[in-house]
């Protein structure tokens, strides 16, 4: 099967709809993949790169029903890395004088790979250009890092195509091949992902090559991506959005994540995103425990962020592995530009948030002070998780904040306690409470009929053993807020 991209150049690629891991198991693959090649047709028959090794037979297969092999002239190769160049071997095998047009750095990798270094292979650097004829040429252009030393992408003059290697691309299968066919929310989704998760190490480098490439003053039409969509509508949008990305790019968006053994440390996640949204309703909040959620969904929101807070269990005086290894991929990412607090609930000691402080300083990361909680959060150390969220997003707010609400107001007040001596008029009766944990609000009008409180049951009459329906917490959670009263 062959998709015309334009002219005399074909998609001759494969999809992959099964995948669900790849570099092993560091990037979930949720919308499978695609392996790109590309072939050219002018005097001269190209092909450029080749598709996984898992799928060497059938790429043979399809590319001979397409083309007898033998009359393939040359085949460049953009990147060694076995899901481009995998089904190399079995193609050589059968036309095996074939000449290999790739960087210096490829040729290792190739050999590494595939151990044939008896293969015609060809050096090209950046600018060198070999005529395919009718007055067209392919030119390339180096671009090591992005992400492995042996990257190129190749331009196809007269065309104004880009084969741009993993730049641009990514991890997503769709039976249609072009971005204006595709859900654009998905496909953003997923370019953002990609960038996220593979190439924000290399952000500067990602800048220079784009502005390397641009200063060739070549028009881009079209560009033909090793994975995922081909861009042939507004192509260069994508180029725009790399730059923007490439630039320590962050949202007004906090990015929360945990481990917790008995829920202590989740309690103080929840309880410090509240407070964040109790000063900034705008930033966006986003909380997730590292032992249930897609990693690299993760990292993609940790890029998307302005700050990070990182929370976990302490564990024999260590934080819990899941932790510790999110934190590993976080510093090879090599963020810039970005907060970060730690935060978790201990026992005999709490060593788990100082290594998790130590570990964001080291990693780039503008670090505030640290909040630990020993034991089982009670209900003024929520009070006081939710005060440190509030202080995050004051300290961390990239506008200047409106004034406080009512509900902030309220949470200024000092917690209203359950044994507390109280002397209640019928005015009182108009007063709620609210659980600072879940947002719950206790109306006495109402009662709570499930706990046997009856309608018109003051707070001060409320059993100390009710809990709140939402989140089981007892009455030391709530705080009151005043309706307004009628004159």
């Amino acid at each position: 099967m062959t998709i015309h991209i334009k002219n005399n150049v074909h998609w001759v690629g494969q999809r992959d709809w099964e995948i669900r891991d790849f570099h092993g198991t560091e990037y979930k693959t949720t919308k499978g993949t695609s392996y790109n090649s590309y072939l050219i047709r002018e005097q001269k028959t190209v092909l450029i790169d080749t598709v996984d090794h898992r799928f060497s037979l059938q790429f043979i297969q399809n590319l001979e029903m397409e083309i007898a092999l033998d009359e393939i002239d040359f085949i460049v190769i953009n990147h060694a890395e076995e899901d481009h160049s995998g089904a190399l071997a079995a193609l050589m095998a059968k036309i095996p004088n074939t000449p290999i047009y790739c960087t210096e750095n490829a040729i290792d990798s190739i050999t590494g790979l595939h151990h044939h270094p008896e293969w015609n292979f060809n050096i090209v650097k950046t600018g060198d250009t070999i005529d395919i004829g009718n007055g067209k040429q392919l030119i390339f252009i180096e671009s090591p890092m992005l992400h492995w030393p042996d990257s190129m992408m190749t331009y196809l003059t007269g065309d104004a195509i880009l084969f741009s290697n993993d730049a641009f691309g990514q991890h997503y299968c769709d039976e249609r091949l072009f971005n204006d066919e595709v859900d654009q929310n998905e496909l953003y989704e997923q370019c953002l992902r990609y960038y996220a998760n593979i190439l924000t190490p290399f952000s500067s480098l990602v800048t220079a090559k784009i502005k390397e490439v641009l200063s060739f003053n070549l028009p881009v039409n079209i560009i033909a991506t090793s994975h995922g969509v081909v861009w042939r509508e507004d192509a260069t949008q994508i180029i725009h959005q790399y730059l923007e990305w490439a630039d320590n790019y962050q949202e007004d968006r906090i990015t929360i994540f945990y481990d917790s053994m008995s829920n202590n440390t989740r309690m103080m996640a929840d309880a410090i995103a509240q407070g964040i949204n109790d000063v900034d309703a705008n930033v966006a909040v986003k909380v997730f425990n590292v032992s249930r959620h897609d990693k690299n969904e993760i990292l993609s929101n940790v890029f998307r962020s302005k700050g990070i807070l990182v929370g976990s269990s302490t564990m024999n005086n260590v934080m819990m592995p899941k932790v510790a290894g999110m934190l590993e991929e976080i510093t090879g990412l090599r963020f810039k530009d970005k907060k970060a607090g730690a935060f978790g609930s201990y026992g005999w000691n709490g060593g788990a948030v100082d290594r998790i402080h130590t570990r964001l300083t080291d990693a780039g990361f503008e670090t505030m002070l640290a909040m630990k909680v020993k034991w089982k959060p009670d209900g003024k150390a929520i009070l006081a998780c939710r005060e440190h969220g509030r202080q995050v997003a004051k300290n961390w707010a990239l506008q200047e904040l409106a004034g406080q609400s009512l509900l902030l107001k309220a949470l200024d007040e000092p917690v209203q306690s359950a044994n507390d001596d109280l002397t209640v008029t019928h005015a009182d009766l108009q007063q709620n409470m609210l659980c600072t944990v879940c947002n719950w609000v206790y109306d006495p009008q109402v009662g709570e009929p499930n706990q046997d409180v009856a309608a018109g049951t003051p707070w001060h009459e409320v059993p100390d053993s009710f809990l709140c329906p939402e989140c089981a917490l007892g009455k030391d959670v709530f705080v009151v807020i005043e309706k307004e009263r009628s004159a």
